[in-house]
């Protein structure tokens, strides 16, 4: 529920509760609400990059192997049951599960190199998503903030009036919050959740979240002359009453959100076209187009989890079901962003904590291997058409261009303008690097970046 200010639930002149005036689900809790976040993204740099970040976790790790580093000349126990595909780069073959993936390939750099030493779940998302070690999966509390809290805290969104951060689904074992930064930099969330651990609830929703309560219907909303009329009056109210003498402009923003319209109808799709709808697919395919509606309503940083690809059992039966669908999620969502001319600026990333064992074990599973991780890049103003790094014949470790988890992030926060060398300030005050070093890639540099 969204608080303003801080106000009790109390009884305005008319009637109308203060807290139940606008509804948008969880943002009270702790205390949190819509103006905190407007608040302190408003205090974040006022040059705020244009570009945005659509980060898709594959929670658990997907398997190298079986997605785009394929070893068609291993033995079977090596290369699984799945074919290559020729894509539209020439020399990268995906697999045949990812049949959108082939199609826009020419628009995207695939990293097969990305390796580190790290084969616990959580030790290893906490790195991939913060940059930095800190939790385990014996000490599972956050440690660090994401790259999507800090994105938030130092860029705040790319329009006035929006979100900063969205996460569906959760995923990485709850690591996509503020940990120290505070949950005001947790990022707005909806979909299905599996972790919750991060610090503090995240506020929760999705576009019914944002109704219009006691009289302010969806219909009187399309009304605006109705609208202004209600609005008017409120004003009026709180001009009388001192307990809303700290309802500022950041205040009024979050009213904006709610009642403008921007936010509120990215979450509602029943205004796209259902040809789009229908190539997108259901379940991830419809959280991706929603990313782009988020990105397109100016949310800054958008996290999306698809599945669960820790498959140490019968691994043909689970990525027959999960890869075709991840595929529609992210091959048309890249090929969408495209047609609308919105790639450029908006950076879409496919990634896990790490990869999975080259051999199939006696459960026709494949386990941890954190030795070497295919993750990809599309977007986000870097050159692509391309492939970084290479394995041996297993896929068991990189033969060039090693690539580090700080490279990774680091190449996350060039996107929108941040270096790994920036700063911002722990609890006590010190000044910490966003990540402790790390340099994006050169072959995906251009000149002017």
């Amino acid at each position: 529920m969204l608080t303003i200010n801080g106000t009790s639930n109390q009884t305005l002149c008319d009637g109308i509760q203060r807290r139940r005036f606008l509804q948008i689900g969880g943002l009270s809790t702790f205390g949190l609400s819509l103006t905190d976040l407007l608040r302190a993204e408003q205090q974040s740099s006022d040059e705020k990059p244009k570009r945005s970040v659509i980060l898709i976790w594959m929670h658990g790790g997907p398997s190298q192997l079986d997605t785009f580093d394929m070893k068609p000349l291993a033995p079977t126990e090596v290369r699984g049951p799945w074919k290559p595909v020729a894509s539209r780069l020439p020399g990268l073959d995906v697999s045949e599960l990812l049949p959108e993936h082939a199609k826009v390939m020419q628009h995207c750099t695939v990293i097969r190199s990305l390796s580190h030493g790290n084969g616990d779940h959580w030790a290893a998302a906490h790195w991939m998503l913060t940059g930095r070690l800190g939790s385990t999966s014996a000490d599972r509390k956050p440690r660090q903030p994401s790259m999507g809290a800090v994105i938030s805290h130092l860029r705040g969104p790319t329009e006035s009036g929006s979100l900063s951060a969205v996460n569906m689904n959760d995923g990485g074992f709850g690591f996509h919050g503020g940990a120290w930064l505070g949950v005001d930099k947790n990022p707005f969330r909806c979909g299905e959740f599996s972790y919750g651990n991060e610090a503090g609830r995240l506020p929760t929703g999705d576009h019914k979240s944002f109704s219009l309560v006691d009289g302010l219907s969806d219909q009187r909303l399309i009304n605006r002359v109705h609208l202004q009329q209600q609005l008017d009056g409120l004003r009026r109210r709180m001009d009388r009453n001192a307990d809303f003498d700290a309802f500022d402009s950041v205040g009024q923003q979050a009213l904006d959100i709610v009642l403008s319209g921007r936010v509120r109808q990215a979450f509602d799709l029943a205004d796209e076209d259902p040809r789009l709808k229908e190539r997108y697919g259901p379940g991830w395919g419809e959280q991706a187009l929603l990313s782009r509606r988020l990105v397109e309503a100016g949310v800054r940083f958008v996290s999306l989890n698809t599945g669960y690809f820790d498959d140490h059992s019968n691994i043909e039966n689970a990525l027959n079901d999960k890869l075709p669908r991840h595929d529609k999620c992210v091959g048309v969502l890249i090929q969408d962003l495209a047609d609308r001319g919105m790639l450029e600026d908006t950076l879409v990333v496919t990634a896990g904590e790490f990869g999975h064992t080259p051999r199939i074990n006696k459960n026709a599973g494949r386990d941890h291997w954190p030795l070497a991780q295919s993750i990809l890049f599309a977007g986000g103003g870097y050159r692509h058409g391309q492939v970084i790094g290479t394995t041996n014949d297993k896929a068991e470790h990189p033969t060039s261009r090693k690539i580090g988890v700080e490279d990774f992030c680091a190449t996350v926060y060039h996107a929108v303008g941040l270096k790994a060398s920036d700063t911002i300030h722990d609890l006590s005050g010190r000044p910490v690097h966003l990540v402790p070093s790390g340099e994006v890639p050169h072959e995906m540099l251009r000149t002017r970046v």
